[in-house]
């Protein structure tokens, strides 16, 4: 072992807690003060004590507070939003029918209002009649036309190298 290069050791250093409690045992140090030990930390106590590190407990309180006064603005801020919003609709419309009447009133009696028809861009595009074979064919529960009348020839395949033949696209007559 080398010397002068290992701290000296104190076989009775004295450990002293904040709440009072003191004890002895080996250490490097003579004296060593604590903030808990097990007599007063609430994990062995049962109490219900917050052991606040650095001001996190009240930094976290002030974070929670802050953001509860933020939502409650936002909500105030909605709710008025949504009152405005009601009262100028309600206004908007009540305005609209006192027009209408007021038109109605100044119309003759005998004329029946007319209804405007509707732009042709906003009208639905009728779909096209079907063709009426289907249609018999369909109500007489006959097929309305063979599948195999519908579909494309096969193409030949692609010779896999250049030096192969390419396979016959129709069978011979063999």
């Amino acid at each position: 072992m080398k010397k002068d290069i290992h701290p000296k050791y104190y076989p009775e250093a004295k450990v002293i807690c904040a709440c009072g409690n003191t004890w002895t045992t080996g250490s490097t140090q003579e004296v060593i003060r604590t903030e808990m030990c097990s007599v007063c930390h609430p994990f062995y106590t049962g109490e219900q004590r917050i052991v606040d590190t650095a001001g996190q407990v009240d930094r976290f309180q002030r974070r929670k507070e802050r953001a509860d006064k933020m939502a409650a603005e936002k909500a105030s801020r909605r709710e008025a939003k949504e009152q405005k919003k009601a009262a100028a609709v309600f206004e908007f419309v009540s305005e609209e029918k006192k027009a209408k009447a007021e038109a109605a009133a100044e119309a003759p009696a005998e004329a029946a209002p007319v209804a405007e028809a509707a732009p042709a861009s906003e009208s639905k595009p009728k779909r096209a009649p079907r063709p009426k074979a289907k249609v018999e064919a369909k109500a007489e529960g006959e097929p309305a036309e063979a599948k195999s009348e519908t579909k494309k020839p096969r193409k030949a395949p692609k010779a896999k190298a250049a030096g192969e033949a390419e396979a016959p696209t129709e069978p011979t007559g063999e």
